[in-house]
């Protein structure tokens, strides 16, 4: 009877280290993705400030320059809700005003245009990016999120389920061949 009695708590124990564990590794998780969507808050935020800057420098024709500017600054004041139409919608603009090598390098041969656009350039890759690192932060939280064991004992606590960022982020092709 002490020795079933010895085993069975052996087995809790182990049991209880083992969710305790697993507990943990989720809430790292859940911090990685909450770095993962601060830096990709960071590159967002960069990029449509980098926009507005290149909207208002004189560098663009005034049409190129309006249609950029409205779409940088609604990325920056969009609330959460719509902040992944208004981010798409700036990669939008940003295609249609640099769709062209032509245009991109009427942009770099104006005053302050090269740096402008080496800023631009970097902006845009570094966005795909941080996004990327953000979806797999949350794809790995789902998965063990939807393990049993994480369900049952509610491990989870009350976190929100993580959700991925789906926006359009493509770069201008054109602002980005001439840069690599």
């Amino acid at each position: 009877m002490t020795v079933t009695l010895i085993w069975i708590l052996l087995a809790l124990v182990a049991v209880g280290v083992y969710l305790s564990w697993t507990a943990g590794r989720l809430d790292r998780l859940h911090v990685r993705m909450d770095a993962a969507r601060a830096a990709l808050d960071a590159q967002l935020l960069r990029r449509a400030s980098v926009a507005q800057e290149l909207a208002t420098s004189g560098v663009l024709d005034p049409a190129a320059s309006i249609v950029l500017y409205e779409a940088a600054h609604a990325a920056r004041q969009a609330e959460e809700e719509q902040r992944e139409v208004a981010e798409s919608e700036l990669s939008q603009a940003l295609r249609a005003v640099l769709a062209e090598p032509a245009q991109v390098e009427a942009v770099r041969e104006a005053p302050g245009g090269e740096e402008a656009a080496r800023e631009l350039a970097e902006a845009v890759r570094r966005v795909p990016m941080a996004r990327r690192f953000h979806n797999d932060a949350v794809g790995a939280a789902r998965r063990l999120r939807e393990h049993r064991k994480v369900r049952w004992f509610r491990l989870a606590g009350h976190a929100a389920f993580p959700l991925a960022v789906e926006l359009d982020d493509e770069p201008p092709a054109a602002l980005v061949e001439r840069v690599s």
